[in-house]
């Protein structure tokens, strides 16, 4: 009887030839299956199309041709398609003269549950170079200050009933009581260019800055001037005015901020710097990505300029909040009020520093938004793309929200081909993930919630525990079934950025000591008591060997510590760096980009056992085998890895032990025997091995292994 288990297919190019095709191309389908199922095999293929006619859907069969001959125990099964121009929905029937099977997305079936199709999307093509790149996150202003002449100075300006503070000890935490939006620690771009060094040797293939561009606020959410990076971020050639005074102002510092803020020679300095930052990044094999923050703006704006800063500087238009003729009027909807200081309009889930952008109400906004989104990833810049911010939700409808991302995608693609479209977003992305809009997602439903989930019990704010949750295999499993299967195409899923933690969420060491809350309640030095930082190698251990883009968020290598933002948003501790943590990612990194079945391999489960999450990676000729137990106790099981075509009797290679004492790569070799691998695991330890075809000294190995066992 054949072995259900050895049926595979996934849309990796090892199995769909070419995994991106073009209208009117023609793929090659293939299908897996053991040796034994050789033969009444009908109507392995079945392609699913609608009938534009009928409305109804029909099932078109189409019989797939065995390879001659077996390879290490597996027979291949092929089908040709040619496309047209509408998405292919696809399963496999498998019959045999007992039963009938069914493999989709989610496995092997007896037909018991509705079909989860394969999708082809004709046309849907994201860029190679983001398959599996080692992504690292950096809010600016926390990670090095490279520049102390830019800073913010204290009093320079007022936001959101406040003075701007300019922090002088870089190792203090950041305030918790909501002081911590205008709190500035001096980091900028000039920062990251001393440290592309460090980021090439750490192994990062591309940085994600958090917004750059000209804002008030710490985390720049709330855009100030899209055309234009911030020079407290790059640079300040032109410092006119006095600070004012304090007395009766209620905007201190007003004027030397609009000096420096709308300085066209400080403007243009610092969008220079920033080509100069992706030039160096660039020349390090570096990309970089910028944030989009396009379904809200800034109440700082300069199309509103609700503070009035704009109307008293030269070669500015009056902002709609200004007057009622304003040229950018209809970029925003306003509701009543007398013109021109009482006006009310809609703001981001009501904030007032955050106005919605109307672009139903200006088709002149959507073309200046969709040139922003072409300046910067054409030259001289040529930024590698954009992540968006809370993407789902520009717009009044979901109608026109898919069609502003469309014409989003096209201005960006025909500017730089190569460019990344990776969206903020929580639940189904699979309507904007259908070839047309957005290239990926920040991985939060099918990576970072179930890695959380099974090895911290922790929900990804901190703010709930759950004991019964860690070391939940099933559970990690169908959440990552449920949302990855359905939401994502393959080449969204292979640059989906799978992140353990950022600048929304708490940090996953922190979140290793199981603690319930925030630092306003916890107090800060509580984020870092108890934690687990073997549990917290596994974790990345995973992060580093799973389908995906594994994007680290800065500090986390070097051991910061912090709860749910602004505690998240800690200062990169140069020269006290956790040197055991920022080693290990180093080795890890480099396991994941030398391996490149850890790049473009398929996934297979291997095995179910409480509290271990066992699986390979592979393709045709090479494999790795990735072994974590999140248990508070040792166990011992038998793999079968044949199933990564891994023979049967072979040797694989240790690349790399986590466990509670630390960590260490070694080469050392174990024997597979009969296609089973038998590891034993310590508690809370993570193991990768490596089998590649043509390892040498294996056939030998095995017999010298199999005289040591019969001299036994």
């Amino acid at each position: 009887m054949f072995d259900i288990r050895e049926i595979f297919h996934d849309m990796t190019a090892q199995f769909l030839e070419p995994a991106q095709a073009d209208p009117g191309e023609t793929v090659e389908i293939t299908l897996r299956t053991g040796e034994d199922l050789e033969s009444g095999s009908v109507d392995l293929i079945r392609c699913v199309t609608e009938n534009a006619d009928e409305g109804d859907v029909i099932y078109v069969r189409k019989s797939m041709r065995r390879e001659r001959e077996a390879v290490n125990g597996f027979y291949l099964w092929h089908a040709a398609l040619q496309l047209s121009e509408e998405p292919v929905f696809y399963f496999f029937e498998i019959r045999t003269s007992m039963q009938k099977i069914v493999y989709d997305r989610l496995g092997a079936s007896f037909g018991e549950r509705p079909p989860v199709f394969f999708r082809m999307i004709p046309g849907f093509r994201t860029p190679a170079w983001a398959e599996g790149a080692v992504m690292y996150q950096i809010f600016t202003d926390r990670f090095c200050n490279g520049d102390h002449s830019n800073d913010v100075l204290s009093d320079e300006y007022s936001y959101n009933g406040a003075h701007s503070v300019r922090i002088t000890d870089w190792s203090r935490v950041p305030s918790a009581d909501g002081g911590d939006i205008r709190e500035f620690y001096g980091g900028d771009l000039q920062g990251i260019i001393d440290r592309l060094d460090y980021l090439k040797e750490l192994g990062i293939e591309a940085i994600y800055l958090n917004p750059i561009f000209c804002s008030p606020s710490t985390h720049k959410y709330d855009t100030q001037d899209y055309e234009h990076i911030d020079p407290h971020f790059g640079r300040l050639v032109a410092d006119h005015g006095a600070l004012l005074a304090r007395e009766n102002q209620d905007n201190a510092g007003a004027e030397r901020y609009i000096t420096r803020i709308s300085s066209v020679e400080n403007l243009e300095a610092s969008d220079a710097l920033f080509a100069l930052l992706v030039k160096k990044a660039h020349e390090h094999g570096i990309r970089v990505i910028i944030d989009g923050v396009f379904n809200h703006c800034g109440s700082f704006n300069k199309w509103m300029d609700r503070e009035r800063i704009y109307e008293r500087a030269e070669g500015y238009e009056k902002g709609a909040y200004v007057d009622e003729k304003s040229p950018y009027h209809d970029y925003f909807t306003f509701r009543d009020g007398s013109w021109p200081y009482n006006a009310h309009y809609d703001g981001w889930w009501n904030y007032d520093t955050l106005p919605k952008l109307n672009y139903e109400g200006s088709e002149e906004l959507v073309k200046r938004i969709l040139a922003i989104a072409k300046k910067w990833v054409s030259a001289p810049y040529h930024a590698d793309g954009w992540r968006l911010d809370v993407a789902a939700d520009l717009g009044h409808s979901a109608a026109f929200n898919h069609d502003f991302w469309r014409r989003f995608r096209k201005a960006v693609k025909e500017a730089n081909p190569e460019a990344v479209i990776i969206a903020e977003h929580y639940g189904d992305a699979g309507p904007w993930l259908s070839g047309g809009e957005w290239d990926s997602v920040m991985n939060y439903d099918a990576f970072m919630e179930p890695v959380s989930w099974f090895f911290t019990g922790m929900e990804k704010h901190s703010d709930a525990f759950e004991p019964g949750a860690i070391g939940n295999e099933e559970r990690f499993w169908e959440m990552i079934d449920g949302n990855a299967a359905r939401n994502f195409p393959q080449g969204s899923l292979f640059m989906a950025m799978n992140e353990l933690s950022n600048h929304d969420h708490s940090r996953f060491l922190t979140r290793t000591n199981g603690k319930v809350g925030r630092s306003a309640v916890l107090g800060a030095a509580a984020a870092s008591e108890d934690i687990n930082p073997a549990v917290f190698r596994e974790a990345v251990l995973l992060q580093m060997t799973w389908p995906g883009a594994p994007t680290v968020y800065y500090g986390d290598e070097a051991g910061v510590c912090g709860f749910t933002d602004p505690d998240n948003r800690r200062t990169y501790p140069w020269g006290a760096e956790d040197a055991g943590l920022l080693a290990f990612h180093r080795d890890v990194i480099r396991l994941h980009r030398e391996n490149a079945e850890l790049r473009h391999g398929s996934l297979l489960r291997l095995g179910s056992q409480r509290g271990v999450i066992a699986y390979g990676r592979f393709l045709k000729d090479q494999a790795c085998v990735v072994l974590i137990n999140r248990n508070d106790y040792t166990v011992t099981d038998d793999y079968d890895v044949h199933l990564l075509g891994i023979p049967v009797n072979a040797v694989v290679r240790q690349l790399i032990m986590t466990g509670s004492s630390g960590y260490h790569t070694s080469a050392e070799e174990r024997f597979v025997k009969s296609g089973i691998l038998t590891v034993t695991l310590a508690h809370n330890t993570g193991m990768v091995f490596k089998y590649a075809g043509g390892m040498k000294r294996d056939a030998e190995n095995f017999r010298a292994h199999a005289r040591f066992l019969a001299f036994e």
